[in-house]
């Protein structure tokens, strides 16, 4: 009797050390398969965030006021705005399209350049699409699962989506380079702000890489179907653009 104990006790042990030390995903997905690869770089990219990313989003909240912040949101996204009117009509969506471009037009002209957003206060829809989300329309597979360096979580699909995206973001055509580098820059910290009341749920879960991996498959999913989700989904909506 006292020798079945020990061999319980004893596996229960094993179990829970093993699950502690356990560094590899809690269920493998067929869409990544380069996770040793993308492991490392996830944890690459952990590293810099910590040391600049993280430290600089900090101190953009302390020196930004929150109103500031919300209108160089509208306006970077204003700004941003004619790629989802193009991928709308790409998309077959004539009257989403047309709806998209007098948001864009309202907003550049009373609100100021899109720092302020009458056209959601005239009942307007706010569209978001890209060309990865295209191209899942018209058939074309996601593809594997690729974490990159410095710029995040990807999909095959989503990586040359996002090339495309570049050649219609009216930023990339602004002449003067520190006009151009300054918004892209200020775009990329006020998103890495606005992930910071992700952070506890992220480094509080078992495995942060399979969480930042399953959340973003999600995400993703959740573009390409309008905001349809799989009832049986675990993971809340969550914006993990650019990452």
């Amino acid at each position: 009797m006292m020798k079945k104990q020990f061999r319980i006790i004893l596996a229960l042990l094993l179990i829970i050390v093993s699950g502690c030390s356990y560094q590899g995903s809690l269920a493998p997905d067929d869409s990544d398969p380069y996770e040793k690869t993308n492991r490392g770089i996830f944890e690459f990219n952990e590293e810099l965030d910590k040391a600049v990313l993280e430290p600089v989003a900090d101190g953009y909240d302390v020196i930004v006021p929150d109103p500031l912040q919300s209108g160089l949101t509208n306006f970077i996204n204003n700004v941003e705005y004619p790629i989802t009117i193009a991928n709308l009509l790409l998309q077959g969506k004539p009257l989403q399209s047309i709806e998209s471009l007098i948001r864009f037009s309202i907003n550049t002209t009373f609100g100021l350049l899109g720092f302020l957003d009458p056209a959601s206060k005239m009942g307007l829809n706010l569209y978001d699409e890209d060309f990865a989300q295209t191209l899942g329309v018209w058939g074309a597979d996601q593809g594997s699962y690729i974490m990159t360096p410095f710029l995040g979580p990807y999909t095959v699909r989503h990586g040359f989506g996002d090339l495309i995206d570049s050649l219609l973001n009216p930023i990339s055509y602004i002449d003067n380079d520190f006009s151009r580098y300054g918004l892209k820059i200020i775009h990329q910290i006020q998103k890495r702000s606005d992930l910071s009341s992700l952070e506890d749920e992220l480094y509080g879960s078992y495995d942060p890489y399979q969480y930042l991996r399953d959340s973003y498959l999600q995400n993703r999913t959740y573009k390409l179907n309008n905001g349809a989700l799989d009832e049986t989904s675990e993971f809340d909506e969550i914006d993990f653009e650019d990452f």
